[in-house]
C-alpha cells in the first residue's frame, strides 16, 4: 500500500470515527416532543421551538404565516417591542425568528448563568404564549413586507426562484411565495393572525430543540416551562401530495439584466427517503461539490459559460426540488441550457466514474466535521432530525451511509427520481435582446 493510500486510510478512519452528538429525546406533559444535546464546552444554550406553521400553511391567504410570526416579539403581556428586545440584550441573550415552507420557529440564546437563563426563557415564553398583535406594529410590518414583495421585483433571481417553484409545484402550496403577494397581505387582518396563532401555536403542534452546557433535568424543566402557557390544541392536518409534472416546462421572462438567470429542474426528494444518500452522493459529484463537480466543469471550465453552474436536491416534508442552475450572457443562454441539459441527461444515463464516487466521498466524510462544530449547527441538525422524523442515530450514521453508496445505487436512484422529458427549464434576462440579435 503506498504511503498516500495508507495516510487516507487513517484519515478516513479517524474522521469516520469521531463522535456525533448524542441526541436524546422525551415527550412533555402537554405532548410536546423534545430532543436534547449537551454540550457542555461553552457556557451557553440554545433553545429552538418549531411550529408546523410554516408558509404551505397560508391556505387562500398569502403571507399570513410569516407576518404572524414577525409580529410575536412585537408586543406580549403589554409589554412593547423595545421592552421584551431590551429584555433579551440585558441578559446577553439572543433571540431570532423564521419562516419556511415547512415549519415555523422561534430560537433563543442564552448565557447558561441560572439568574440570567431562567429570565431569558421567561421572556422567550411571553413571546410564544402571551403575543398580544399590537395593531401598530400589524401596520408597520405590513408595510416592510410590501416593501420586501416590491423589492423581490427588481432581483432576477428572485423572479426565477418563485417561478420555478410555481412551475414544479403548481396549486401545491410550496409554489405559492412565502411572503405573500400585495393583494393578500393588504387583506391580511388582525383577526386572522389570532386565529392563524391560535390554530397552529399549540402545545402538539410543536417541537423543541435544546443544546447547550446544561444537564438534562433543567433541560426537561426548561421545555416544560416553554409549553406550560400554550393551548394543547392539536397536530396540523396532512397537506396533500405534490402532483408530478406530466411534461417539460418553458418559462420565459423578460427583465433587463446584464445576464440571464437560468433555472431547471423537477420535483426531488421528501426529508427521511431510502433514496436520500445515494442522491445526495450523487448529486456531488453532479453539481454539488463546487468546483470539482461536473457541472462546474463543463459549463465553466471547458466552455466558459458562466461563473459557475451547481445542482442541489432540497428535501422537504413533501416532495422538494431538484434545482439545477447558473447565471450567463443572455446570447449564451440557449447554448447553457443545452450544455446543463445534455450533462444532467448524460449523468442520469451513465452515472458517475469509480474516481469520482471515491472523491466524492474523501470529500463528503472528511467535511463531516465542519458539520457538527458548533453548537448551532447540532441544533439545525436536531431540528431537522426531530421535525422530520429521522433517526435519532441519524448523524452516528451518516458517514457510514454515504460510504455504503454504489455508483449502481446512484444510477438507479437518478434514473428513477428525474425525468429529462419532465424539467422545468425557467430564463429571466433581456431575453427581447437575444431575439432581436438573431434576427
Amino acid at each position: 500500500m503506498h504511503t498516500r493510500s495508507i495516510l487516507f486510510f487513517f484519515l478516513f478512519y479517524a474522521v469516520s470515527s469521531l463522535a456525533s452528538p448524542n441526541i436524546e429525546y422525551w415527550i412533555t406533559s402537554k405532548g410536546t416532543d423534545v430532543y436534547y444535546v449537551h454540550a457542555p464546552e461553552l457556557p451557553m444554550v440554545d433553545i429552538q421551538i418549531v411550529f408546523d406553521a410554516g408558509s404551505a400553511r397560508d391556505g387562500g391567504t398569502l403571507g399570513i404565516a410569516m407576518l404572524t410570526n414577525s409580529l410575536l416579539a412585537e408586543g406580549a403581556n403589554g409589554d412593547n417591542a423595545d421592552v421584551i428586545s431590551s429584555g433579551f440584550e440585558s441578559l446577553g441573550a439572543i433571540y431570532a425568528a423564521n419562516v419556511d415552507y415547512d415549519s415555523a420557529s422561534l430560537q433563543l440564546r442564552s448565557l447558561t448563568e441560572e439568574d440570567l437563563l431562567m429570565k431569558a426563557t421567561e421572556n422567550f415564553k411571553k413571546v410564544i404564549s402571551e403575543p398580544d398583535f399590537p395593531k401598530d406594529a400589524l401596520e408597520r410590518k405590513r408595510s416592510q413586507m410590501l416593501i420586501g414583495i416590491k423589492a423581490k421585483q427588481q432581483s432576477p433571481a428572485t423572479i426565477a426562484k418563485d417561478a420555478f417553484m410555481s412551475g414544479i409545484y403548481q396549486s401545491h402550496p410550496y409554489g405559492k411565495p412565502s411572503e405573500g403577494d400585495q393583494t393578500t397581505i393588504k387583506s391580511i387582518k388582525r383577526e386572522n393572525i389570532i386565529s392563524f396563532y391560535k390554530k397552529y401555536y399549540t402545545a402538539k403542534n410543536s417541537m423543541i430543540a435544546i443544546v447547550g452546557a446544561i444537564d438534562r433535568k433543567l433541560a426537561e424543566k426548561i421545555s416544560e416551562d416553554i409549553v406550560s402557557s400554550l393551548q394543547n390544541g392539536e397536530k396540523a392536518n396532512s397537506l396533500s401530495e405534490v402532483k408530478e409534472l406530466n411534461e417539460s416546462k418553458n418559462i420565459d421572462i423578460e427583465y433587463p439584466s446584464a445576464q440571464t438567470h437560468i433555472l431547471v429542474g423537477q420535483l426531488g426528494v421528501k426529508r427521511g427517503d431510502s433514496d436520500y444518500f445515494s442522491l445526495y452522493v450523487g448529486n456531488h459529484i453532479l453539481g454539488g461539490g463546487g468546483m470539482v463537480s461536473r457541472l462546474f466543469e463543463e459549463v465553466r471550465e471547458k466552455r466558459g459559460l458562466s461563473y459557475s453552474a451547481y445542482s442541489y436536491f432540497m428535501p422537504m416534508l413533501f416532495k422538494g426540488p431538484f434545482i439545477a442552475g447558473l447565471q450567463t450572457k443572455t446570447n449564451q443562454a440557449d447554448e447553457a441550457v443545452s450544455v446543463l441539459l445534455e450533462n444532467i441527461r448524460k449523468y442520469i444515463e451513465e452515472g458517475p466514474t469509480q474516481e469520482e464516487l471515491i472523491a466524492a466521498k474523501k470529500n463528503i466524510i472528511g467535511g463531516f466535521p465542519l458539520r457538527i462544530d458548533s453548537n448551532s449547527k447540532i441544533l439545525n441538525y436536531a431540528v431537522v432530525i426531530g421535525y422530520y422524523k429521522l433517526p435519532l442515530n441519524y448523524l452516528d450514521t451518516f458517514n457510514s451511509n454515504v460510504e455504503e453508496v454504489t455508483i449502481d445505487d446512484i444510477k438507479d436512484a437518478f434514473k428513477r427520481r428525474l425525468s429529462p422529458d419532465k424539467l422545468v427549464i425557467v430564463k429571466v434576462g433581456a431575453l427581447s435582446e437575444k431575439n432581436n440579435e438573431d434576427k
